[in-house]
């Protein structure tokens, strides 16, 4: 099955454990989303990253936990991250853990595409819900 929508992001810098060091910047971020669309939900979780001195290298994980209706079935369910990204390209992975869904969203499994474009976050949600 598939979901389709819009969500809103706000990142905030959280102190980071290690700072990093010969050119690199370790981070630390609280992530809040608001999803609209077919998956109409709340999100909190946290994301580390790590910059390197070349402009445009860069990598990340977060995780978030989901709290909402997909399609109408309400539950929690989370998300983990995997972001990779060069001058060339990007890689990002956004899979649901799995056994995270509850209520309604139990045995919930999928994976997320996110899109940004002229500031405007949208997401591709491919999940199987048995």
């Amino acid at each position: 099955m598939q979901a389709t929508g819009e969500f809103e992001v706000n990142l905030q810098p959280l102190e980071a454990y290690a700072p990093g060091s010969d050119g690199v910047s370790l981070g630390r971020m609280s992530i809040n989303k608001t999803f609209q669309g077919d998956l109409a939900a709340i999100s909190i979780g946290e994301m580390l990253t790590a910059m390197t001195a070349v402009e445009g290298a860069a990598g990340y994980v977060a995780i978030e936990q989901v709290s909402g209706t997909l399609r109408g079935k309400r539950g929690t369910f989370v998300l983990q991250h995997f972001g990779i990204m060069n001058a060339r390209e990007s890689r990002l992975v956004l899979e649901v853990v799995p056994d995270s869904g509850t209520a309604e969203l139990t045995n919930l499994a999928g994976r997320m595409t996110i899109h940004v474009e002229h500031g405007k976050h949208t997401y591709i949600f491919e999940y199987e819900l048995p």
